[in-house]
This record gives structure tokens, sequence and C-alpha cells, in this order.
């Protein structure tokens, strides 16, 4: 042999490990799996708490203001008509007596009297009252998801939904969102 065959002998078998190693690697590359299937998809949620405030316009009783403070009017007319009414009953220098205690007795209940008309005197008016209520709400962070790879089980966060599958790349799950192509 020449040496020009040897040569060429051991080019060809070089090359020929080199396609052969290549192939295998190959063969193992198509045998990875490319996607791990989606066992279960679980939301994560964080709650948020935003304060508002909320108003409301609420019907208010309050004692209406006094006018006659020392209810004389309520006492005038109690005494005239006691004293009207004691005049009628008694005679002679009884009649002055039970004209007198009649007056002051009809002073009594008629300052009574008024004093308990103006408790029940009442004013109604609208006020708004607002206070700060707190509103809660969940908002989706991500996702817990749990993958099946070559037979086990694994579980990987992701920021995005995913379909029934996620892609593997080099052996591993890939839990980017994919590109949006316009």
């Amino acid at each position: 042999m020449d040496k020009s065959m040897l040569k060429g002998v051991a080019v060809g078998g070089f090359a020929m490990v080199v396609l052969g190693a290549s192939g295998v690697t190959g063969y193992q590359a198509l045998k990875k799996p490319t996607v791990a299937d989606v066992v279960a998809v679980k939301p994560v949620t964080e709650t948020v708490v935003t304060p508002r405030e909320r108003c409301e316009d609420v019907q208010v009783r309050r004692q209406a203001p006094v006018q006659d403070q020392h209810r004389v009017a309520g006492t005038v007319v109690g005494g005239v008509a006691g004293g009207l009414l004691g005049g009628a009953v008694g005679r002679g220098n009884g009649n002055t007596l039970a004209t007198v205690a009649g007056a002051v007795a009809g002073g009594y209940a008629g300052n009574q009297v008024q004093k308990n008309l103006q408790q029940k005197d009442v004013v109604v008016s609208t006020e708004r009252r607002c206070k700060t209520v707190n509103e809660k709400s969940q908002n989706v962070i991500g996702y817990q998801v749990t993958y099946r790879l070559d037979g086990q089980e694994g579980t990987a966060r992701t920021a995005f939904k995913p379909g029934a599958t996620l892609p593997v790349k080099d052996g591993k799950v890939v839990t980017t969102p994919p590109e949006i192509r316009s």
C-alpha cells in the first residue's frame, strides 16, 4: 500500500468515527423530549388592599333650639289658668287662698308642660358622613405548574398560564413566556 492510500484509509476511518459519533449524538438528541406534559396549573395570587372613601347621607335628629329657656310662657299661662280654676273653687277668704294656690300649682304645671314640649321638639337635618374602607382583591402574579418529563414529575413557577405542554431545551423545562410574533 502506498502512502496516499494509507492517508485515504486513515482520513476515511476518521470520518467514519466522526460521522458515527455525530449520528449517536444526533440520535440521542432526537431521543430527548422536546416538551413536558403539564399535569396541573395552580394560580399564585397576592391580596391587594386598596383604601377608598365611602360616603353616605345620614338623617340626624337634634333637639330644636329653645326660644324660651326659662319657660316663662308656660309658667304664666299655667298660673293664669290655675288662678282662674282656684278662684272658681273657693268662697270668701278661702277664695284668695284657692286662687293663689291654683296660680302656683298652674304655674308649675305650665312650666313642666312647656319643658316636655321643648324636649320633644326636634330638627332633622341631612349630614354627609365619610369613612375609609379597605377593599381587598386577588391579583394573579404567576402559576405553579406541575409537569411530567421523562416519567418524572416536577414543578416550576411561570409568569404565564401554560397550555397542555411546556417546551424543553437541553433537558430542562423552559419557563419563560413564548415570544409573541406580530
